[in-house]
């Protein structure tokens, strides 16, 4: 996963997602430099160039015009029917934390489409370990919120997360894929249930139970869900 940004489609050119494309695997780069800089231990005079590098970095982004998320977000969802985009037109939807394709510092998570049941391909780098060769539990905790988040999408109610709970089973390792599922449970009034489970192998390491509160299609189109 960090050769290439999962599930690349051609930008559309309307959409208000400018070079779309390019930030999103831009985005992929950076983070590969993230991982790579936890892992490593280069000589102790590497450090000043690299930080050198990176405030040149900084200064230059800093120069450019602020991107306004929430109008790319509206535009997406416009474009889409009101439905969740996702892939590389989806705007500002791809700079959401935890599994933002064009957010460097995200987590590197694959949904499958369609389906009833959300099923997720995860993988916990080096910058997220907890405890040596274990991914650190809030990530392993963010990562079900945002692939909770996906069963949303998929039945059409906005909502957000009123109570995520996480069991850790076993230890979660880092640089090996994750099997994430998530499925709709139930629903009361404004509650909607979701369970999720976390395996390596076909071994449970985790497993979640997520209640969202949805709330009205008025309101919430003026802060779209980013999942």
């Amino acid at each position: 996963m960090s050769e290439e940004a999962p599930g690349l489609v051609p930008p559309d050119s309307d959409d208000g997602t400018f070079l779309e494309e390019s930030r999103v695997t831009a985005a992929h780069a950076l983070r590969d430099v993230v991982h790579a800089f936890v892992r490593a231990q280069p000589e102790e005079d590497a450090y000043d160039e690299i930080r050198t590098m990176a405030e040149a970095l900084v200064a230059r982004l800093d120069a450019t015009p602020r991107r306004d998320r929430m109008a790319l977000m509206q535009a997406a969802r416009e474009k889409h029917g009101g439905s969740f985009p996702v892939g590389v037109g989806a705007g500002g939807f791809n700079d959401r934390a935890v599994a933002g394709l064009a957010n460097p510092a995200a987590v590197d998570i694959e949904v499958e489409p369609g389906g009833d049941e959300v099923v997720a391909r995860v993988l916990f780098r080096k910058g997220f370990e907890g405890p040596p060769g274990r991914a650190h539990g809030g990530m392993i905790a963010a990562a079900f919120d945002d692939v909770t988040g996906f069963i949303i999408g998929r039945i059409g109610q906005p909502a957000f997360t009123g109570e995520l709970t996480v069991r850790y089973v076993g230890p979660t390792p880092i640089e090996t894929p994750v099997r994430m599922t998530a499925r709709l449970d139930g629903q009361e009034r404004r509650k909607i249930f979701i369970s999720g489970e976390a395996t390596v192998d076909g071994v449970v390491t985790a497993t979640c139970k997520a209640i969202y509160i949805a709330i009205d299609p008025s309101v919430f189109a003026a802060s779209p869900d980013p999942r």
